[in-house]
């Protein structure tokens, strides 16, 4: 089958060994997949990598979202069949929100992932897809939809009518987060640098979109939030503080600018704040995502399909930050 693999030749569009399904496992014949900022982390740390000291030394196939066909079922699978229209939820074994591991194994680096035409996972991995999604929109919408679904939801428990600040619009998880957050009565404002993301914000359900480098607390006319998801780190992390609610959560789900922080104590805990981390989610919630997803009508934002041969010019586009929302991959 044809794959984008990496490997100790780099990144490659190449054919890859085509396996079968072995027992309780489902073969899914890919119709769409979606890229994530993972990938890029994956490949740049098998760049940095030594030999076996981490990164494949073998090839494997990247991606961790996709959308497909059961092409073939392991035995002792059960409720699945060949033909029927599947999402892969891409967080292998870990099924209750309450249960986190310690580092979520992902689909995609060290099990095979989605940028392929064929992907074999376990059977408790692929839900049914919903029938209002394009294949384009189910194949984006896994990994990034359950992190923004744990994050508003589990890990911020978001209500009606509250306030939630997402700095750094653009990648997949801020986009859901914005448009989740609105469809579940929230107030949304949003923040970039680009001028070109912020016009192209304003068209997404928010109350507000403001520049990253402002005064934030000036910007929002004195307006506090009661939730921040934060993807981005130190560079805006000091500004939160002028913004948050006394006993306002920040919810941390990456760190696009690094890894340091400075945290001011006193800031912490004279409000009461409360600081948490995030990342990925279970199957208990992807399920509680979907169900929210179709109850609420809400596409994915699509900003660019590519073939599966153009993988390289995508990952490109996302490592240049160029991209508002999900950059999908057409297979077959």
């Amino acid at each position: 089958m044809k794959a984008i693999t990496l490997g100790p030749q780099g990144l490659q569009y190449t054919d890859h060994p085509d396996k079968r399904p072995e027992q309780g496992q489902v073969k899914v014949r890919l119709k769409t997949a979606g890229l994530n900022h993972r990938d890029l982390f994956i490949i740049a740390a098998a760049a940095s990598a030594t030999e076996g000291a981490s990164g494949p030394i073998h090839p494997c196939v990247l991606g961790s979202d996709g959308a497909g066909v059961i092409a073939e079922t392991g035995e002792g699978v059960t409720g699945l069949f060949q033909g029927m229209e599947v999402i892969i939820n891409p967080c292998l074994g870990w099924d209750r929100a309450d249960e986190v591991p310690v580092v979520p194994d992902i689909l995609g680096y060290p099990a095979d992932g989605t940028f392929a035409e064929y992907v074999i996972v376990p059977e408790q991995n692929v839900v049914p897809k919903p029938a209002y999604l394009s294949w384009e929109e189910a194949g984006v919408l896994p990994l990034a939809a359950l992190t923004a679904y744990r994050a508003l939801f589990t890990r911020g428990d978001l209500k009606q009518g509250e306030h939630v600040l997402i700095p750094g619009i653009g990648g997949g998880v801020a986009t859901f987060a914005a448009l989740m957050a609105a469809a579940a009565g929230a107030q949304v404002t949003v923040t970039s640098r680009s001028e070109a993301k912020r016009a192209q914000a304003l068209q997404l359900p928010v109350t507000r979109v403001i520049d990253s480098n402002s005064r934030w607390r000036e910007e929002l006319q004195h307006q506090p939030v009661d939730l921040i998801l934060d993807s981005v780190g130190p560079a805006t992390f000091g500004q939160y503080f002028e913004v948050i609610k006394p006993n306002g959560k920040i919810v941390m789900f990456g760190a696009s600018s690094g890894d340091d922080l400075t945290i001011p104590a006193r800031a912490i805990f004279f409000p009461q704040l409360q600081l948490l981390g995030t990342s990925m989610g279970s199957h208990e919630e992807f399920t509680a995502m979907l169900q929210f997803m179709e109850q609420h009508q809400i596409h994915p934002i699509l900003d660019s399909v590519y073939s599966l041969a153009e993988t390289p010019l995508a990952l490109q586009r996302m490592e240049r930050a160029e991209q508002l929302g999900n950059i999908a991959l057409r297979i077959g």
